[in-house]
């Protein structure tokens, strides 16, 4: 945790919070901090800045708080990613929200797993609970948005020309492509599919709605390395 997020409910004066959930916990086991000491805080949704331990004691932390700087800039990229298996999915929402991805879409595919769509790892706090995780890692207060649709074809006829129009629409599959774009200073619509990939229907589809295939080269990679593989390189 690099950063203590703070939420409006914490405040019990205009600069001051008390903390009493996990949050507490860290302070005491990691930052292991005493009375006086400075750690960096952030309100969720809002500015950044520093707190000031005014008392830590077994039930409670209180900080005085300072909030006078921006969280980092997001990236220009809306991601489309087909649902990944539950495990994969935590690690895939601290990610997204670590690289700041302000907008993802969770995608119905034909190799998604029925069963997959049934995971309480779906439900919105559970999804939040992942995402404030990656927020935390990578010092930054802003939630990305997320929308959950499970039917591929009317989401892909009827709202993907429309979210990607004006931006770089790409899909990350592998085969006879041309090599993924490097550095674009361009707004991205990014499709990322299953680890056995989008099945042809689908990658036609895509490139109906205006986005093109590119790869990254022969091997298959992981859902989770294919995000920060495929994000890093174009951005």
């Amino acid at each position: 945790m690099n950063l203590l997020l703070l939420e409006a409910a914490d405040f019990v004066a205009a600069n001051r919070v008390i903390l009493r959930d996990r949050r507490l916990k860290h302070i005491q086991d990691v930052h292991r901090a005493e009375t006086g000491a400075s750690l960096r805080v952030g309100l969720l949704g809002g500015e950044m800045g520093q707190g000031r331990l005014l008392r830590l004691d077994a039930d409670e932390a209180e900080l005085e708080v300072a909030l006078n700087q921006p969280p980092p800039s997001k990236l220009p990229i809306t991601l489309l990613l087909a649902l990944p298996r539950p495990k994969m999915l935590r690690r895939v929402l601290q990610t997204v929200a670590c690289m700041g991805v302000p907008r993802l879409v969770l995608l119905n595919s034909y190799r998604v797993e029925k069963s997959f769509w049934q995971t309480p790892f779906l439900e919105p706090e559970a999804i939040r609970e992942q995402l404030l995780l990656g927020l935390e890692q990578a010092r930054d207060t802003v939630l990305p948005e997320v929308s959950i649709e499970k039917r591929f074809k009317p989401f892909v006829e009827d709202r993907l020309p429309q979210i990607a129009v004006g931006t770089c629409g790409l899909v990350g599959h592998p085969g006879d492509y041309p090599d993924c774009p490097r550095a674009i200073s361009d707004s991205v619509t990014l499709a990322i599919g299953p680890e056995g990939g989008w099945i042809p229907y689908e990658v036609d589809k895509f490139t109906e709605a205006g986005l093109q295939p590119v790869q990254m080269g022969e091997r298959i990679l992981r859902v989770e390395t294919a995000v920060s593989a495929l994000l890093a390189r174009l951005f």
